[in-house]
C-alpha cells in the first residue's frame, strides 16, 4: 500500500474559504483581512473590543526529542479536531514554521499526516510575510545602529561593545562570524559582527509576547544593543528606532488565521525557537483563540524541559495565563532510543530499551504535575510496529504517578484518531485542580538562584557551572537592574542537560553557562549554555536539495 506524504495529503484538502474559518470562530467579518482565499489576519481592534470569557486552555509539549520523532504539532492538531468531533468549539494556536528547518533538515510546522494545518505550502514557506517584517525590523535598527556610529556617534557608542546582530530566516553557518564594515571610512566602521537566525532574534521574542502596539512599541524602546565607552547601556528608543520599527511590525502583529485539514480555526503566528529563544506562539494569538470558544490548544517548541518550561514560567507570567491541562506526547520508537536501541532497529518488541528510555517520559510527566502543578495526561503516537506489551509497559509506569495514559493514532487518522485523547482532556479541564499553579523559581531570586532551580528541578541536573564571563555578565546585570527578570535558557533540545550525547533521564550532572545576556525588551534574561549556538547550519543533504515546483506552479518535496 503506497502512503501519501504530508504535501500530497494537504493537496488533496478542500479548504473552505477563510471567511466561512471566521464565522465558525464567531469572528466578524468586518475584523477579516483576507491574503488570498484560505489566510487571512485578525485586526487587533477584534481582540480590544471582545468581551467572551476565555475558553480552557491546553498547551501540549513531548518528551526529549529524538530522530524517531514524537508528533507533537501532529498531535496538538489532531487533539483539536478530536475536541471537534466530539461537540466542542475549539481553536489551535501554532507557531509560523521558520525556513531554517523547512530547507534543512527538521521539516516544517504544519503538522503531518491527516494532522495539519493548511494551506501546508504557504505556512512553511513565506505564508503572510511576518518573518520578513521581524527580519526587516531587526536589521534596520543594526543600520541605524552602525549609521549613529559613522555619523559622529553622538551616545559614544563602543564599537567593541555592540550586542546588536543582524538576523535572516535561513541556517546559514557562514554568517555566524563575519568581519564588516570594511572599504575604508565611507563603507562604516570595521568591526567584529555575525548573524542570528530570525527566528533566535530578540525582536521575534518581543513580537510574541506583546500584547498591543503600544506594548510592542515600549518593548522595541528597552532593547539594547550596545554599550558606551563608559559601560552604559544604549537602547533602540535613544536611537529613535522604534517608530519605524513599529511601522514595519504593525501588520505583522495581527495574528494569522487558517484552517485544519477538517475545518478547525487555526491561529498561526510567531515563532521562536525552544533551544535559543523562549518557544511559544504570540501571546496576541493565543489572547484571541481563548475568545473563540470552549477550548484552545497549543504547543511549545521540542520537549517540556524547554518549550514548556518556557511557556510556563515566562508566557504564562508574563501575560497572566494558566493552563487547565497539560498533555505530554510521546511515542514507544522515541523511548526505546533514549534507552539506547539504534534508529535502524526500533521495530523489534524490546521491554528492556523501553525500560531504560521511559524515565525520560517520567521526568517531564513529574514536572508537570509536581513542579508546575498541572493536570497531566500522556499521549502515546501509536506506531503499527508497536506491541502491546510496550504499550502496557509505559500505561503502568505514567500510572504510578497518577497520570492516565492514551494511545493517539491523529496521523492516520485525523481528528477521529484524537477522540479519546479529546475526552480525557475535557475531563481534565472539568473536573479542575485543586493544586495551585506555582513557577519553577521566583522573581525575586537572584539570576544564579533562578538558573539553578532550572537545572535541579525541571532538568534533574546536580549543579551549575559559571563561567568567569558568565559570572562577570550576571554581577554587571543585577548592578543595572535586570535581576528580577526571568530566565530563558539556550540549551540542546536533544537532552536534560546540556551534552546531547546524554539520552534518557541523566542524573548527577552540571550544566556549564558560558555567556549571560540580557533581552530587556523580550524581558527576560538568557543563559546559553554548552555549544549552544543561535546560527544553525544546514545539513550534509539538506531538504532543499528535495523540492521542485512543477510548471503549473505546484510544489513538491515539502515533506
Amino acid at each position: 500500500m503506497a502512503f501519501l506524504s504530508d504535501i500530497e495529503i494537504a493537496q488533496q484538502c478542500k479548504m473552505k474559504p477563510i471567511y466561512e474559518i471566521a464565522e465558525k470562530a464567531g469572528i466578524p467579518a468586518d475584523y477579516v483581512e483576507p491574503y488570498g482565499k484560505y489566510k487571512a489576519k485578525i485586526d487587533l481592534a477584534y481582540l480590544r473590543e471582545n468581551t467572551n470569557k476565555d475558553g480552557k486552555l491546553v498547551l501540549v509539549t513531548a518528551i526529549t526529542p529524538t530522530p524517531a520523532g514524537e508528533g507533537k504539532t501532529t498531535t496538538t492538531i489532531g487533539l483539536s479536531d478530536g475536541l471537534s468531533r466530539i461537540g466542542k468549539k475549539v481553536t489551535v494556536a501554532l507557531r509560523e514554521p521558520s525556513l531554517g528547518p523547512v530547507f534543512g533538515v527538521k521539516g516544517g510546522a504544519a503538522g503531518g499526516g491527516y494532522a495539519q494545518v493548511v494551506p501546508m505550502e504557504d505556512i512553511n514557506l513565506h505564508f503572510t510575510g511576518d518573518f520578513h517584517a521581524i527580519g526587516a525590523a531587526n536589521n534596520l535598527l543594526a543600520a541605524m545602529l552602525d549609521n549613529h556610529i559613522h555619523q559622529g556617534n553622538a551616545l559614544g557608542i563602543d564599537p567593541r561593545k555592540i550586542t546588536w546582530r543582524r538576523c535572516v530566516d535561513m541556517n546559514d553557518r557562514q554568517l555566524r562570524n563575519i568581519v564588516d564594515g570594511l572599504g575604508g571610512k565611507a563603507n562604516g566602521f570595521a568591526r567584529e559582527d555575525g548573524y542570528d537566525i530570525t527566528v533566535a532574534s530578540e525582536i521575534m521574542a518581543v513580537f510574541c509576547l506583546a500584547e498591543s502596539i503600544d506594548d510592542l512599541k515600549l518593548r522595541l524602546g528597552r532593547i539594547i544593543v550596545g554599550y558606551t565607552y563608559d559601560d552604559r547601556p544604549v537602547t533602540a528608543a535613544e536611537l529613535k528606532a522604534v517608530g519605524a520599527m513599529t511601522a514595519l511590525l504593525k501588520d505583522a502583529l495581527k495574528p494569522n488565521l487558517v484552517q485544519t485539514l477538517e475545518g478547525t480555526p487555526a491561529f498561526v503566528h510567531g515563532g521562536p525557537f525552544a533551544n535559543i529563544a523562549h518557544g511559544c506562539n504570540s501571546v496576541i494569538a493565543t489572547r484571541t483563540a481563548l475568545k473563540m470558544g470552549e477550548y484552545t490548544v497549543t504547543e511549545a517548541g521540542f520537549g517540556a524541559d524547554l518549550g514548556a518550561e518556557k511557556f510556563l514560567d515566562i508566557k504564562c507570567r508574563e501575560a497572566g495565563l494558566t493552563p487547565d491541562a497539560v498533555v505530554v506526547v510521546a511515542t514507544v520508537r522515541a523511548l526505546k532510543m533514549h534507552g539506547g536501541k539504534p534508529k535502524t532497529d526500533l521495530a523489534a518488541e524490546d521491554l528492556n530499551a523501553l525500560e531504560k528510555g521511559i524515565p525520560n517520559l517520567l521526568r517531564h510527566v513529574s514536572n508537570i504535575r509536581n513542579v508546575y502543578h498541572r493536570p497531566c495526561v500522556v499521549a502515546v503516537n501509536r506506531f503499527p510496529t508497536d506491541t502491546d506489551n510496550e504499550i502496557n509497559f509505559i500505561i503502568e509506569k505514567c500510572r504510578a504517578l497518577g497520570v492516565n495514559t492514551v494511545l493517539s493514532t491523529v496521523w492516520a487518522e485525523g481528528g477521529k484518531g484524537g477522540e479519546a485523547l479529546a475526552r480525557e482532556v475535557v475531563r481534565l479541564c472539568e473536573q479542575g485542580s485543586d493544586e495551585k499553579f506555582t513557577f519553577s523559581y521566583e522573581l525575586e531570586d537572584s539570576i544564579v538562584n533562578k538558573i539553578t532551580a532550572i537545572v535541579q528541578k525541571v532538568y534533574g541536573g546536580k549543579d551549575v557551572a559559571f563561567l568567569a564571563n558568565a559570572k562577570k555578565q550576571i554581577d554587571r546585570l543585577e548592578e543595572l537592574g535586570y535581576g528580577k527578570l526571568p530566565v530563558c535558557m539556550a540549551k540542546t533540545q536533544y537532552s536534560f542537560s546540556d551534552d546531547p550525547a546524554k539520552l534518557g533521564a541523566p542524573e548527577d550532572f552540571t550544566v556549564t553557562v558560558r555567556n549571560v545576556k540580557v533581552s530587556a525588551g523580550a524581558g527576560f534574561i538568557v543563559a546559553l549554555t554548552g555549544d549552544i549556538m543561535t546560527m544553525p547550519g544546514l545539513p550534509k543533504v539538506p531538504a532543499a536539495e528535495k523540492i521542485d515546483v512543477s510548471s503549473d506552479g505546484i510544489i513538491s518535496g515539502l515533506f
